[in-house]
């Protein structure tokens, strides 16, 4: 049966040069995005690597000690020598005093170690050439504030869907894949997506939704990489690893008549899907039946 795209592998050479610089941009910056992660997240308890202490840490907050604290053990380690950083330490747990800011030499070290980052040109992190802007941070460590939630969840939310977006788009003239393993893979990125967005605010509301994030995090990675290389692949390594390689086997495991673990996901999806829209009008009946007039009730009370 003649497919109804066209392949990857027969367009034309300029679209397969667009469709390849694209695909190694995004993949460069996907890399660089999990370095900073790594450098920002990752150091969040002072040990590099990502761990879901860091998670736990960087929305929930390490309510034991103060922000300033916090990163002072973790992200801003390698910043200040010891002996500074811990100066700075006594100086917060003896009240974080104005007097004491600069008679113990609290001023002259942010000066030298923070003011080149944290000043009023830099965006996105806090101003500390005023005093008050340092002694917002000798509070307890609460994590990421509800304001910066928002900011962050809405910038991802646009940026990444684009980005999956022309992956998708991309990995659709795919022949290799069907039309089943297609819309899971597609269609992976944003469930992810949402749930990584989600899992942020979980896990400033309980620690325990820190695993939530790694989970999403993962899959979000899995199904990206699985889109690229197999766009790459089919666009340029169609013959040596689908004809003469170790795809050829995966093809044969494709075409066989028996139901593959797509076929299966894709049967449950369209089966759960059939009842969603009696369950929802299940839940509205006794949404207006049983639980408005409760809450009708409560109010006139």
């Amino acid at each position: 049966m003649t497919p109804k795209f066209t392949p990857l592998k027969d367009h034309d050479a300029p679209i397969k040069v667009l469709f390849t610089g694209y695909l190694c941009t995004v993949g460069i910056g996907y890399l660089f995005a999990l370095i900073q992660i790594l450098f920002t997240h990752g150091m969040a308890d002072g040990k590099f690597g990502l761990s879901v202490n860091d998670i736990v840490y960087s929305y929930y907050g390490n309510r034991s000690g103060t922000v300033l604290e916090t990163q002072l053990n973790g992200a801003m380690k390698a910043n200040a020598p010891d002996d500074e950083r811990f100066k700075i330490m006594e100086w917060v747990r003896a009240g974080a005093d104005a007097d004491d800011y600069k008679i113990d030499g609290i001023e002259k070290i942010i000066e030298t170690r923070c003011v080149m980052c944290h000043n009023k040109e830099a965006s996105g992190v806090p101003d500390f050439t005023e005093f008050e802007g340092l002694k917002a941070y000798t509070t307890q460590d609460t994590g990421a504030t509800f304001a910066s939630l928002t900011r962050v969840s809405h910038v991802h939310m646009f940026g990444i869907s684009f980005i999956f977006m022309f992956v998708g788009l991309i990995f659709s003239f795919a022949e290799t894949t069907t039309t089943q393993y297609k819309c899971i893979a597609i269609g992976m990125p944003y469930v992810f997506l949402v749930a990584d967005i989600m899992s942020w605010w979980l896990t400033k509301i309980h620690p325990m939704f820190a695993w939530l994030v790694i989970f999403a995090g993962m899959g979000m990675g899995i199904s990206f990489m699985f889109m690229w290389v197999t766009s790459i692949l089919e666009m340029w390594l169609f013959k040596p690893v689908f004809i003469n390689g170790f795809g050829s086997r995966y093809l044969q495991w494709r075409d066989s008549p028996e139901a593959s673990i797509a076929d299966r996901i894709w049967t449950a999806l369209k089966t759960v899907a059939s009842k969603v829209k009696p369950t929802i009008g299940f839940v509205k009946e006794q949404w207006l039946t049983n639980g408005w007039p409760v809450i009708k009730n409560l109010f006139k009370k």
